[in-house]
């Protein structure tokens, strides 16, 4: 925003297309930061607050440790229990002056209150405790807190200020993920990205626009030939993956109403992708619609904002 002669401050809300790290990293710090609320869908919204609860981690040693320590809390609440339930006679001697005839005892701790203790493996609360605190992590400030969380539907238009906001369901392998056709002032933009294929509801969704921002996100070849596991290029090949450029390129030709002034070719990998190669299979599909007043081709960059000079 910065680049672009934007001030963070000037924000009023965030909105939250999906859940993957690439789209929430430092939303929460931004949001607390500012004191704005952020927009999701509720099914977004929990999976984000999965994602984001800490994790503990321990060593092998540690977790043999930690089911050492829970199954002798079992072994003497166990011993404790049963000797409870014998009869109090059997318990309690003359020769103990009261005092109860058995490895446990009742005691009285420094602070007056009652322990239960065993010779060998300790006081039972304390083995417990011990247990509790191996399972639990350290209790810190809650990392998905945030000013104010709102929810809104795919499908169910809601208006932010004076900008009508119309999200809708995008195929993506996350909780529940949309993309969005903002309304303002009689322009129309649509925000696509994070599809792996563009099915009837998102073409319905995109027309009669004046901008469309649309993922261009691999070159087919360099993928396959790329430095992913083979698993992620199945993710990303697959329905619920990203948009190649020819996949754009082929909604750009055969779907698209041809309406928009500015198309933005947007979410580039930097690993399988190159910009030249999304700009050449856009532009042919586009070719039969070249014109000075529609249809401008831009590429969207991950570390530069588009010149305003464009608009």
């Amino acid at each position: 925003m910065q680049l672009a002669g934007e001030e963070p401050e000037t924000l009023n809300a965030i909105l939250i297309t999906h859940e993957h790290s690439d789209h929430v990293n430092g939303v929460a710090v931004t949001a607390r930061k500012l004191g704005i609320p952020v927009y999701f869908t509720e099914g977004t919204h929990q999976a984000w607050a999965r994602w984001i609860a800490p994790r503990k981690q321990m060593t092998y040693a540690q977790w043999m440790e930690q089911m050492r320590l829970q199954a002798a809390a079992r072994e003497a609440e166990a011993d404790a229990n049963h000797e409870s339930e014998a009869n109090e006679d059997d318990l309690i001697g003359p020769s103990d002056g009261g005092q109860l005839s058995h490895p446990f005892r009742k005691e009285r701790g420094m602070d007056g209150a009652p322990a239960c203790q065993d010779s060998e493996t300790g006081s039972v609360l304390e083995i417990a405790a011990a247990a509790e605190s191996a399972d639990e992590p350290a209790k810190k400030k809650d990392p998905a807190a945030l000013p104010a969380v709102e929810y809104f539907k795919a499908g169910e238009p809601f208006d932010l200020g004076d900008i009508r906001v119309n999200p809708f369901t995008i195929p993506h392998d996350a909780a529940d993920p949309v993309g969005f056709v903002f309304e303002a002032e009689g322009v129309r933009m649509a925000f696509a990205t994070d599809l792996g294929y563009v099915p009837p509801n998102v073409k319905a969704q995109l027309t009669n626009l004046d901008l469309l921002l649309l993922e261009a996100n691999h070159d087919l070849e360099m993928l396959r030939d790329g430095p992913y596991p083979w698993a992620v290029k199945q993710r990303v090949l697959s329905r619920v993956g990203h948009l190649s450029n020819e996949a754009a390129a082929s909604f750009l030709e055969k779907d698209y109403d041809g309406h928009a002034a500015h198309i933005i070719l947007a979410h580039l990998s930097e690993s399988n992708n190159l910009p030249e190669l999304a700009q050449v299979a856009a532009e042919g599909a586009l070719s039969a619609r070249a014109s000075l007043l529609a249809n401008r081709l831009l590429l969207a960059s991950q570390h530069d904002p588009l010149s305003s000079l464009y608009f």
